[in-house]
This record gives C-alpha cells, sequence and structure tokens, in this order.
C-alpha cells in the first residue's frame, strides 16, 4: 500500500476530528497572555492648580490586567514642563500604589512622567499659571515690520478664482478657491448660503493645524448654522485641494518636509511669514463678500491653527473672535527666561544648551505670545491640556495671559496635545454664542 499523500492524510484528520465526540478532540495548547501593565497618576486636586511654594502630591496607581499590582517599582521624573528635568526617582509600589510631591517657587508647569516596564503614564500642575509673563518683550519694530508687510500684500490684487464643487450640505454653494497672494496663493474651499442678501451674514475662517492636506470641504457645513454664514476653510500651504493622498505625502517627505523650520534665522525668509499673509489674504477676501455683515469675522483652529487665530487677532482689527485650541507658535523664546517653548520650536539648542541667536531674534516676529498683545477682537478664547508635550501649558498661559481683551480659558488636567470633546464644546459654544450677541 502506497503511503497517503500529505493532503490526503490532513483531510483524513479533519474529519476524524469531525466524528469524534467533545470530550475526546486531542488537547490543544492555550497561548499565554502577556499581563497588561497600566499606570495612573492624579493629583490631590482635581483641577490641578496650586499657588507658587505649595506642594502638589501625586498618587501613582500600577495595575495588571486591572487589578493592582502586588509588587514592582516606577520610575519618576520630575520637570518643569518637560524643561530641567529633575534626577530619576525609584519608588517602591505597595498595594500597587505609590505617592510623590512636588512644587515650583516661579509660576509655570510641573509635569511628572512615571514609567514601568513598557507602561508610562504623564501628570500635570499648575502652579499660578495666570502670572507667567512672556518671556522677551516686543521687539521694538515688531508693527513696523508687519506694517510692511500688510502694505507689500495690499499691492497684490485681489483675484480668487472659484471652481464651483458640489457641496455637502443642502442649500450651501461650494466652490474651491484660488486667491492671489505674495508667493503661494490661498487655496481653500468657500460656503456659502444660496440667495443670501447684502450685508447679512457673519463668516467664519478654518485655519489648520501642521501636517500637508487639503482644505476641508465638510467645513462649510458651517454655512448652513445659525441663519447662515460665510465658511472658509484654507490649508496651510497654498496647496491644491481634493488631491489623492499621495499628492499631499509626496509634498510632505518632499519640497514640505521639516518646513517649521525654513528660514527660522531670518524674519524676512522664516515660512510662517507666508503662511500668516496668505491668512490676512483669506480675512481680505472673506470681508471683500458682498454677503458679509460688516462686523462678525471669526479665526477658528487648532494647534498650528491656533497659533494661525493667535496672529489673526493682532494682525487684523476686523477679527471679532478667535478660537485657539492648544495653539503652537507660543513663546519661542522660552530658554531666555530658562523655560520651555512651544511648537514649532523656531529657536534650536546646541549641545550646550544655548540657543541659535539668529534664530532666536527672527522668532520674536512670528510668537503668539506678542500677536496676543496686538488683538483687538472682542473675544478669545483658548484651549490647553496640562500634560500637552507638543505646545506646553507653560508656553500656551503665556500667550494666554499676554491678552488683553475679553478672554477665557478651558483646560483639561489629564489631556495632552488634543481638543477633548469639552474642549471642542468649549469652542463652538463661544462662535454661536458670539454669533447670537451679534446679530
Amino acid at each position: 500500500m502506497k503511503p497517503m499523500s500529505l493532503t490526503l492524510r490532513m483531510w483524513s484528520l479533519v474529519a476524524m476530528a469531525l466524528t469524534l465526540p467533545v470530550g475526546m478532540l486531542p488537547a490543544q495548547s492555550t497561548p499565554a497572555i502577556a499581563p497588561v501593565v497600566t499606570l495612573k497618576i492624579t493629583a490631590d486636586r482635581p483641577d490641578a492648580l496650586y499657588h507658587v511654594g505649595e506642594s502638589v502630591t501625586f498618587t501613582i496607581t500600577a495595575s495588571e490586567n486591572d487589578q493592582p499590582l502586588k509588587s514592582g517599582q516606577v520610575d519618576c521624573y520630575l520637570s518643569q514642563d518637560g524643561w530641567n528635568p529633575q534626577p530619576m526617582q525609584t519608588l517602591p509600589l505597595k498595594d500597587g500604589q505609590v505617592t510623590l510631591s512636588g512644587k515650583l517657587e516661579t509660576p509655570g508647569f510641573l509635569l511628572l512622567r512615571v514609567t514601568i516596564g513598557k507602561a508610562q503614564a504623564l501628570a500635570g500642575a499648575g502652579f499660578d499659571p495666570l502670572q507667567i509673563q512672556p518671556s522677551l518683550p516686543v521687539p521694538d519694530d515688531f508693527d513696523e515690520f508687519w506694517s510692511s508687510q500688510k502694505a507689500a500684500l495690499a499691492k497684490v490684487p485681489l483675484e480668487a478664482k472659484r471652481t464651483a464643487v458640489k457641496s455637502p450640505v443642502a442649500g450651501v454653494e461650494a466652490f474651491d478657491v484660488q486667491i492671489d497672494c505674495l508667493g503661494k496663493p490661498v487655496s481653500g474651499y468657500y460656503g456659502r448660503p444660496q440667495n443670501a442678501q447684502l450685508k447679512s451674514l457673519p463668516a467664519i475662517l478654518f485655519v489648520h493645524g501642521a501636517g500637508v492636506r487639503s482644505a476641508n470641504l465638510g467645513a462649510t457645513h458651517w454655512a448652513a448654522r445659525e441663519g447662515g454664514m460665510l465658511a472658509f476653510d484654507i490649508n496651510a500651504h497654498g496647496i491644491p485641494n481634493g488631491q489623492p493622498a499621495e499628492f499631499y505625502e509626496a509634498l510632505s517627505q518632499g519640497e514640505l518636509k521639516d518646513y517649521r523650520g525654513e528660514g527660522r534665522q531670518n524674519r524676512d525668509e522664516c515660512y510662517f511669514k507666508g503662511m500668516f499673509l496668505r491668512l490676512m489674504r483669506a480675512l481680505d477676501f472673506l470681508t471683500s463678500e458682498p454677503e458679509w455683515d460688516g462686523k462678525t469675522l471669526i479665526v477658528y483652529g487648532s494647534s498650528q491653527g491656533g497659533f494661525q487665530a493667535l496672529a489673526a487677532a493682532g494682525l487684523d482689527e476686523r477679527v471679532s473672535l478667535i478660537c485657539a485650541g492648544v495653539p503652537a507658535g507660543c513663546d519661542h523664546t522660552g530658554s531666555a527666561a530658562d523655560r520651555i517653548s512651544g511648537w514649532p520650536k523656531l529657536v534650536p539648542m546646541n549641545a550646550q544648551r544655548q540657543p541659535d541667536p539668529l534664530a532666536m531674534q527672527a522668532s520674536r516676529y512670528f510668537d503668539g505670545v506678542n500677536f496676543a498683545t496686538r488683538a483687538r477682537c472682542q473675544k478669545a478664547v483658548v484651549t490647553v491640556g496640562f500634560i500637552d508635550t507638543t505646545c506646553p501649558p507653560t508656553s500656551v498661559y503665556a500667550a494666554f495671559n499676554a491678552l488683553t481683551v475679553p478672554k477665557a480659558m478651558h483646560f483639561d488636567v489629564d489631556a495632552g496635545h488634543t481638543n477633548t470633546p469639552a474642549a471642542s464644546k468649549f469652542m463652538q459654544d463661544a462662535v454661536l454664542q458670539h454669533l447670537r450677541e451679534r446679530k
């Protein structure tokens, strides 16, 4: 008798298994489930706010598969919001918990990072954050510099090319709009209610966070809210909209790779100068529309978009409200006050922790803190996360405190670089309230 082929042997085994009672099936080993260790840190005050010189006590809880870790130790790193780290402390756990206290002697944030194995958690506490001051004053020629940029922009005729696109919402006309500007054009999607009356509608401009992407056609939904609006969403780089993902990926790995540091040593070559010129030209476009009500102009964005919102408030007195979520671009010169700065880290540090002097000077003309001092809007709302390591709360509060207009802050103790649902609601509610007040 010839040996059975491998395929026949397999089918024979399957058939035998199907005919055996369940209890007689061959035993199979169950793969072991690796333990899942999680960390949680809480401050002894729910709002994690303290006065300078007071102490915060953090409670660190370690769990394994949802049960308190019976033994082990955690590595703890305290720092001044990621700056001036203290030596690591290794603490033993008892019934899955341990406490650690710390304080600051100057206004700012204390950041705690805890690790055990591959698990990590962060917690932050603010110490009189409303007393954080700018790291450097506004340059003497700040207004002169930006006045010259506006004058140069004004020489470029306001020419807008509109291409109709399918609207995502009934009753709204939608367009892909390209507007002439210095350098690259303004590029975005624009929504306008059909049959809008002259001088009847408020306007809102949406600006983008970091990265390379198309404008968001979905933002034109706002054109149908609260009785109608002029809604304009622009991409950050003056690039075409609605292209395949590969188009934007190629740009992000090519021409626009590391754009955040381009020209950082020269205020005339800094990449953000072009971005802010497009921002101002987008506002020119909205305010030139015959349907604009002549008084309500909102700028809304997060991260790099929050940076642009602060710039808009400082550069254009027509802006009536800004919503700046977890804003980037704040306190670039933080190292001058021995503290951290926010993304995009325009001022690089050498191995001896000395800042680049040329970048230090140039960055002051593109600082959210300095734009905040020039804001003339009716109101500014800002959000912040206490464990944001991209746009640290120290930098955000430096800008918030520099605002002299009516303002409001929403903070999330446990949030990093994101807008939580509560933060998003806070900003959207601010927009809706502003619209109702201005009607």
